[in-house]
Order: C-alpha cells, then sequence, then structure tokens
C-alpha cells in the first residue's frame, strides 16, 4: 500500500487524538517505527493491520473510523492540499460531482504510483445521485462518505449520504441534494497563498 495512504491515517490519530494515541496504535501492530514514509510502498497487509489495531484502541467500527479518515482529510488545517486538489473539482458541489471520474488520474498526476479506486457518477435525477466505488479495498467507500459529507459542507450544500454496501471490489453511494445554497461555504482561493 502506498505510504500517502498509511500516513494519512497516522496524521488522523496523531491529530486527533494525540501523538501517545498514534504511538500506541504502532506498538500494539509491533511497527517497528513510530512514523510512516509517505513516498514509500509497504506490505498491502500491514494497513489493514493498522486500521484494525486504531477500531481497538479507540473502541469504533472500521466504517465509522474510515468516514472519519475521509472527514480529516478535507477538513483539518494540516490536510489543506487535498481539499485543495479537490475543490478545483467545480466551483459548486454538483459540479465537484461530476469531476469524480476525474479525480483517480488528477491524484496520479501529483503522486504518478498512487492507485485510487475508479469512481462513477450516476445521475438519477438533478438531486439525486449514486457513485460507484469500483476496484475498492478496505472499505474506500466509507472515506469516500466522510470526504463528500465535508465538501458539502465546504460548498455550502445540504445533502443526505447512504453507503449501499460492497460486494465484489464494490461499493455504492446514494447521493441526495436537499439544497445547495444551504450555508455559506468555506473560503475558496485558486491560487495558493504563501505562509
Amino acid at each position: 500500500m502506498h505510504g500517502l495512504i498509511n500516513r494519512a491515517i497516522q496524521r488522523f490519530v496523531t491529530d486527533t487524538y494525540g501523538p501517545e494515541r498514534w504511538a500506541q496504535v504502532a506498538r500494539s501492530v509491533d511497527l517497528g517505527f513510530t512514523d510512516f514514509e509517505a513516498m514509500l510502498v509497504y506490505d498491502s497487509a500491514l494497513t489493514p493491520r493498522v486500521l484494525d489495531a486504531v477500531c481497538g484502541d479507540l473502541g469504533k467500527p472500521r466504517d465509522e473510523v474510515l468516514e472519519d479518515i475521509g472527514t480529516y482529510l478535507v477538513s483539518h488545517p494540516n490536510a489543506e492540499a487535498l481539499r485543495r486538489l479537490l475543490r478545483f473539482g467545480g466551483v459548486d458541489f454538483v459540479e465537484f460531482l461530476h469531476s469524480l471520474g476525474d479525480l483517480p488520474e488528477r491524484a496520479r498526476l501529483a503522486v504518478p504510483d498512487l492507485d485510487l479506486p475508479d469512481l462513477e457518477l450516476h445521475e438519477h435525477a438533478p438531486d439525486r445521485f449514486s457513485l460507484t466505488v469500483r476496484g475498492s479495498r478496505d472499505g474506500f467507500g466509507h472515506v469516500m462518505m466522510g470526504i463528500l459529507r465535508s465538501l458539502a459542507d465546504d460548498y455550502g450544500a445540504l445533502v443526505l449520504l447512504d453507503h449501499r454496501g460492497a460486494r465484489h471490489e464494490q461499493e455504492w453511494i446514494d447521493i441526495t441534494l436537499i439544497e445547495t445554497g444551504f450555508a455559506e461555504g468555506r473560503d475558496f482561493d485558486l491560487g495558493a497563498r504563501a505562509g
């Protein structure tokens, strides 16, 4: 598994629950180190072991922890670069949804060996969508639930999300758009700010 994925789990635990909590998880998995290197590739069996240890330590089910990680990836100041990458998908939440199919390729432009599941959006009505997550490993659909929920807030949209389950390395998410201008969205500028 790409180190960026493992590093994201580490940063989520560290930033949300503290470095002592992460050190405890690292010891329980017997990592032999405390920090994942973002650009290394690790044995794919390691990530589920780390997730299991995080879930056990927090006393939360895996789906909930994965969704929390997705929320963290968009809303925490330490993950601003990912938020920016995602916000380039559109000026409003609906445009962002339509850009999801391009997300794995956009991610590969930044990190060529990062292998994200394929995302396919289906529009059933102007306010009803479904997202198919193909090639999903270890509940990536739940990470997408957290990302979608946080980005809806980021855009000021009110949405209902429902994870419909997983089968044969596919997951399905129903998305119902209640209101596009429900609240004022977070500020977003195309140009990055220094400092």
